[in-house]
C-alpha cells in the first residue's frame, strides 16, 4: 500500500501551513517533490481568489477569482477550469513520474469543478508513490479509505509537520 497522508480541519487552521513546512524538509532532505499549492491572492489584506502553482516548475495560473467573469461558482469565487487543469494536471503528472514525493493543495470543492482533476486524484491515490494532499474537511469520508487523516488545529499546528514527516519516511 502507498502511503497517502491528508491533511485536514477547519478552514484557516494552518492546513497549507504545515505542507508548506513538509514540502521545504523534504526538499532540505534531498527529495524530489511535485505536485502543486494553491495560494490565497490578496488584494490590500482582502483574499480575492486562490492561484494554482506548480511546485517544481513554479507555473502558475488562476484557480479562482472574485473577478473572473465565467466559470463554475462557488461563493463569490468563479473556478477558471482551464487555468486550474494547464498547471494542476501537468504538475501531477510529473510529481508521478519524475519525482519522490506527490503534493497536492488541495482536494476541496474548487477543484473538483474539474472532472479531469478527480479522475486524476484517484489514479494518483492507487499508484505506490507517497502523496501529501490537504483535503477539505467535507471529502473526509470520501478519502478516509486511501490513506491516514490528520487534523490540524491551533494546539498541534506548530509541531504537525514532525509527524507527517516521520509518517513519510
Amino acid at each position: 500500500m502507498n502511503k497517502v497522508i491528508f491533511i485536514s480541519g477547519p478552514p484557516r487552521s494552518g492546513k497549507s501551513t504545515v505542507l508548506m513546512k513538509v514540502i521545504d524538509i523534504l526538499k532540505k532532505k534531498g527529495l524530489k517533490v511535485g505536485g502543486f499549492i494553491t495560494p490565497e491572492i490578496r488584494v490590500r489584506g482582502k483574499r480575492i481568489g486562490f492561484k494554482v502553482v506548480d511546485i517544481h516548475s513554479n507555473a502558475e495560473g488562476i484557480l479562482a477569482n472574485v473577478d473572473q467573469k465565467t466559470g463554475p461558482r462557488l461563493g463569490k469565487y468563479r473556478v477558471n477550469i482551464p487555468d486550474f487543469e494547464r498547471v494542476a494536471l501537468g504538475a501531477l503528472d510529473f510529481a508521478v513520474n519524475e519525482c519522490d514525493i506527490c503534493v497536492v493543495d488541495e482536494i476541496g470543492k474548487l477543484e473538483f469543478f474539474s472532472e479531469k482533476f478527480r479522475e486524476k486524484i484517484i489514479e494518483i491515490l492507487k499508484f505506490q508513490k507517497p502523496v501529501i494532499a490537504v483535503l477539505h474537511r467535507s471529502f473526509v469520508d470520501d478519502f478516509k479509505g486511501y490513506g491516514k487523516i490528520i487534523t490540524v488545529d491551533l494546539e498541534n499546528r506548530g509541531k504537525l509537520h514532525e509527524k507527517i514527516i516521520t509518517l513519510i519516511e
